[in-house]
């Protein structure tokens, strides 16, 4: 069976950095940091006390106040980012065929807030206080399935949950499910709002955040000697995907082509990525066999990097493994250094980064690096945007549980 080809023919973003993507786009280009110190609730008892909030979303605008007493944070960004990739797609439900539209939005984690206050309803005054809408409120898949209500797409509305994974691996999934015939048309990303009581505190018991809580704007420093830990973050990265034939036969506008995915476990640990990076080295090398590349092809990788020890030690050796002596000539970024850790959302607002890179020819920076690591020794486009010809770029993904993903865009070009 010959493989279709998939195009991206809209985008939508949710970010700590700006929402919309070009105000997001704009903000990596120029090096804007969107880490502060939190404000949505007292983090004092907290070792870690700093996120990437989305500053700029007001529930009121864009819901009535029923639905927005209805629906969990994570699940208004999917839907207001998947307003915004179905609107840059020009996409008319009901000048297409709606059954062959679907939707598979992932989160890592789901609604941690409604828990924490629902779960402090109980306490205080008993099971008969608890919502009724506490369960849909807190279940991943009402991501999905809100934006299928909300866009009318009447096709399979999945979620995927692979931790920080789970946006890759939606827009990937989405492409197998275009390219099998299964559909036209794919609504696709990632969305997350995990930074609570609960989230922070669970990544700080695990030792995982940065504690450079005077210095938010400099905290998030991947591939730097001195770094400390992640830094979370919330937002939605959502793209419209389709196959080429849809595409053309109702005029879209074709942003970039999504070429490959790759997609491996490490059988290894429920935290800790395994040492050798070969997990993260098989799911690059599969993006680049599916893509019918080269390692010599690619021209940017956005790296997943969170700024961790051990994350960023162990990413840069999967690269070295599949780019050999050709790894230190790729210019490797990590737009987390700017946004934090979108977690479930990541690798779609990461993915959106890398079609910008396309479009413009910029590859964004990687912010706070100062001190080289020895461990980390690769071209990571240190602290200011870089002007080059981008015709290729692949964007990483690595989740507890060792789910590792990697998927590659390309200029699109009609031949």
């Amino acid at each position: 069976m010959k493989k279709k080809r998939i195009v991206i023919t809209g985008q939508g973003v949710i970010s700590p950095v700006g929402s919309g993507v070009e105000k997001f786009w704009k903000s990596l280009i120029d090096g804007k940091n969107g880490i502060t110190a939190i404000t949505h609730f007292d983090a004092s008892q907290f070792n870690s006390r700093i996120s990437g909030q989305v500053k700029d979303f007001n529930s009121a605008d864009h819901f009535d106040v029923k639905e927005s007493r209805h629906l969990a944070k994570f699940v208004k960004y999917a839907v207001v980012a998947s307003r915004e990739a179905v609107a840059d797609a020009k996409l008319d439900m009901s000048s297409i065929n709606a059954e062959r539209v679907g939707v598979i939005i992932g989160s890592g984690v789901g609604s941690l807030n409604t828990m924490e206050v629902e779960f402090q309803k109980y306490l205080d005054r008993g099971p008969r206080k608890l919502s009724p809408f506490f369960i849909p409120r807190i279940i991943i898949n009402e991501a999905a399935g809100q934006v299928s209500i909300d866009s009318g797409a009447k096709g399979p509305a999945i979620c995927v949950v692979t931790a920080c994974a789970s946006a890759t691996n939606s827009i990937g999934d989405a492409a197998r499910m275009i390219q099998y015939g299964d559909t036209d048309v794919m609504i696709a990303g990632g969305t997350e709002s995990a930074t609570t009581i609960l989230g922070i505190g669970g990544f700080c018991a695990l030792k995982a955040l940065s504690r450079r809580n005077d210095e938010p704007g400099k905290a998030s420093r991947p591939f730097d000697l001195n770094r400390d830990g992640f830094v979370m973050g919330e937002g939605a990265g959502i793209v419209v995907l389709e196959s080429l034939e849809h595409a053309q036969a109702r005029g879209a506008n074709i942003i970039a082509e999504l070429v490959g995915y790759g997609r491996t476990s490490d059988a290894f640990h429920a935290t800790a990525p395994e040492s050798s990076g070969d997990g993260a080295a098989r799911a690059m090398q599969l993006a680049i066999k599916d893509a019918g590349l080269t390692p010599n092809d690619i021209s940017y990788i956005n790296a997943h990097g969170t700024s961790t020890k051990l994350n960023d030690k162990v990413e840069t050796q999967a690269i070295k493994t599949v780019f050999k002596e050709q790894a230190k000539n790729i210019p490797v970024s990590s737009t987390k250094s700017m946004t934090g850790h979108l977690l479930g959302a990541a690798g779609g607002i990461e993915l959106i980064a890398c079609v910008q890179a396309l479009r413009d020819n910029i590859i964004p920076p990687t912010i706070n690096y100062e001190t080289p690591d020895p461990d980390c020794d690769l071209d990571y486009v240190p602290n200011t945007a870089r002007e080059i010809e981008v015709n290729t770029a692949m964007s990483n993904s690595l989740g507890f549980g060792g789910h590792n993903a990697s998927l590659i865009v390309k200029k699109f070009k009609n031949n």
